[in-house]
Formats: C-alpha cells, structure tokens, sequence
C-alpha cells in the first residue's frame, strides 16, 4: 500500500483513519520525511554507491588483466628458456664436434710419428676450445640482452609505467644473473 493510498483512507475516516488518529500521525509531515528519504537514498545511489561500483569493477578488470599478462610473460619466459636451452645443447654438440675433430686429427699426427704434425693438432683442440668459449660467450650475451630486454618491455606493460633508464638497468642486471 502507498503513502497516498493511506492518506486518503484516513482522511476518509476509516479503519486506518483510526489507527492512524490513535497513534498521533501527522500525515504533511510524515509525507516530508518519506520525500526526504526518497532523495537522499536516491542521491546516495548516484553519488556514492555507483562510483564506487565502478571503481572496483574497473579494479577487477585491471587485476584480471594483470593476471593474463603474468601468464603470457610466464609463457614467454619458459619458451625462451627452452630456446637456451636449444641453442646451449647446439653450441655444446658443435663444440664436442670440433674437439672430436681435433682428436681425430691428432691421433692421424700421432700415427704418422711427426713432432710437428703433433703439434698442429695440439693447435686445432686450442682452437676450437677458444672458438667454442667464443661462440658460447657471445649466445649467453645474446640471450642475456635479448630476455634482459623482453622482462624490462613485459614489466613496463604489467606495471603500466614507464621505467626510469636505472629501473631497465636493475632489471636488465637482474635477469642476467639469474640466468648465470
């Protein structure tokens, strides 16, 4: 039943017009405060509890795309693990390659009984030792730079600032030890 359904069965005097008499109801101002109410739960749901909805939605879906980024960067991170991975097994494979080499050619020396023939062979396992240590430094400096890179562009875009030069550094730093 309304406010004004009410008002106008009292004012008609019947039943609730006693009741209502009984108890001292002072229907103008009654009517006032319902209004009042009305606005100030109206300006409440406009102005403080819809906002606030919105902002924790909005918090939501920044969270949940937090999330899904820290699942593509865990992704990346172990897809570039296992390219290491690959290029260390490529790098150690070719370097036991050359060493198996060196050994061959050495063991031809030696079966030919030449001092000098010997010596070159000792020069051949120096070499592909070196160019060996070589290739291996420069891919662990290659994918040092190449993730140091990847995590400061991923961290920049879950964190969504942009990074100072010494924060890319930190990272950049960090990352390399770890992969040491």
């Amino acid at each position: 039943m309304n406010v004004l359904s009410v008002m106008v069965e009292s004012s008609a005097g019947g039943r609730v017009g006693e009741i209502a008499a009984t108890f001292g109801v002072d229907w103008p101002h009654l009517v006032a405060q319902v209004i009042s109410f009305s606005i100030v739960c109206a300006l409440l749901y406009w102005l403080a509890y819809k906002p606030v909805l919105q902002m924790l939605e909005e918090r939501r879906k920044q969270i949940a795309q937090g999330l899904a980024n820290t699942e593509r960067i865990n992704a990346t991170l172990a897809a570039i693990e296992t390219q290491r991975q690959e290029v260390m097994a490529a790098a150690h494979a070719d370097a036991a390659r050359l060493i198996e080499e060196a050994r061959g050619v050495a063991r031809r020396v030696k079966e030919q009984g030449t001092q000098r023939a010997l010596a070159a062979a000792e020069q051949i396992v120096r070499q592909a030792h070196d160019a060996a240590a070589r290739e291996h430094t420069r891919m662990m400096g290659e994918l040092r730079r190449e993730v140091g890179q990847l995590v400061v562009k991923t961290t920049a875009a879950v964190t969504g600032k942009i990074l100072s030069a010494d924060d890319q550094r930190r990272l950049a730093e960090e990352t390399a030890r770890q992969l040491t």
